[in-house]
């Protein structure tokens, strides 16, 4: 079974993402893991990646299908995958089309209100990373996490002004994406406004494990 998830930023996609990958035995791939495991493994891709980075300059769309597509061929997507993140933009899914056109694509539908909500109120562990929210899932102490004790802070990207910035991003490049799959019958809408194991249900009986 052959995922992508589609939605803002603050959706829910990470969230779900984990959870379908443990139940369904597939991994959660996103381009941001590819290009980090191509650069460490320093494939010839990877050095190519590494040295556009490096430079200042922006991956195209050639090199990053090329990613994907050789990410894809692994043995642990052979009962399949969920690509969270890619594709992007229109180019990039018919690119996808062709490597791999058996895809099924979830788009998580939530308002910008509760986007803003769930984003700003965001914070993260500096030493483990665990997410919480103050609003919906606080630390037992503030400021502190559950996990291992680490001190939690806002990320950059957190902050009203970003979240702005980066919900314009997605509406202008990512949300014709929508169009494109429903026009060629791929696209299933899910409500994720709501709490996360509520969505799972919804997911499973979308889509049964096979």
């Amino acid at each position: 079974m052959n995922f992508i998830f589609l939605g803002p930023p603050g959706a829910g996609k990470g969230t779900l993402a984990a959870q379908v990958a443990e139940e369904y035995g597939i991994p959660h791939i996103s381009t941001g893991d590819i290009f980090r495991a191509a650069i460490k493994n320093q494939t010839p891709l990877g050095v190519k990646v590494k040295a556009i980075i490096d430079a200042g300059g922006l991956v195209s769309d050639e090199i990053t299908c090329e990613l994907v597509d050789e990410r894809l061929k692994k043995d642990d997507c052979k009962k399949g995958f969920i690509l969270d993140g890619f594709p992007r933009t229109i180019p990039q899914a018919e690119a996808l089309e062709k490597i791999c056109p058996d895809v099924q694509v979830v788009n998580f539908e939530v308002n910008n209100d509760l986007i803003i909500a769930r984003l700003s109120n965001r914070r993260v562990c500096k030493s483990c990373g665990q997410n919480y929210n103050v609003k919906f899932l606080p630390p037992k102490t503030e400021g502190i996490c559950d996990k291992c004790g680490g001190e939690l802070y806002t990320r950059d990207d957190d902050k009203l002004e970003s979240i702005t910035h980066r919900l314009e991003v997605y509406r202008e490049q990512t949300e014709p994406l929508i169009n494109f799959y429903r026009n060629i019958n791929k696209l299933t809408d899910i409500d994720s406004a709501r709490d996360s194991s509520l969505v799972l249900v919804d997911f499973k009986k979308l889509f049964p494990a096979k």
